[in-house]
């Protein structure tokens, strides 16, 4: 099985890209693919913890609890971005890792195929 690298850089309001980019992962690492997962800029705030679930609202974390356990997914918000909005790394779920975008360049070297989401 191959790699994937996504990098997720979703909007503000308004946007499926960062669902889509979650749901992409899911199918890939059922297929038996890993999967490097990147978001940035707003999309960072998928890797705070704390978050709760509404009903008829998109709620990921649980999805993103179980890629973690099947080992074949990791997933790294922008350490920059994340600090930008007021979250430290005592603040970020666990799981993630929090790192510059270096870590994502270097992810694409080494991927199969490369996705980048988002931008909108």
């Amino acid at each position: 099985m191959g790699k994937l690298t996504i990098g997720c850089f979703s909007s503000l309001v308004g946007s499926l890209s960062l669902d889509f980019a979650v749901k992409l992962s899911e199918a890939a690492v059922k297929k038996g693919h890993s999967v490097d997962f990147w978001v940035s800029s707003n999309a960072t705030m998928l890797s705070k913890k704390g978050q709760r679930a509404f009903k008829d609202y998109s709620a990921l974390a649980k999805t993103l609890q179980e890629l973690f356990a099947t080992g074949k997914f990791q997933a790294t918000a922008c350490e920059a971005c994340a600090e930008a909005r007021g979250y430290g790394k005592e603040d970020t779920m666990e799981g993630w890792k929090r790192h510059s975008m270096d870590w994502y360049l270097a992810s694409t070297f080494s991927a199969d195929r490369v996705l980048l989401i988002g931008g909108d």
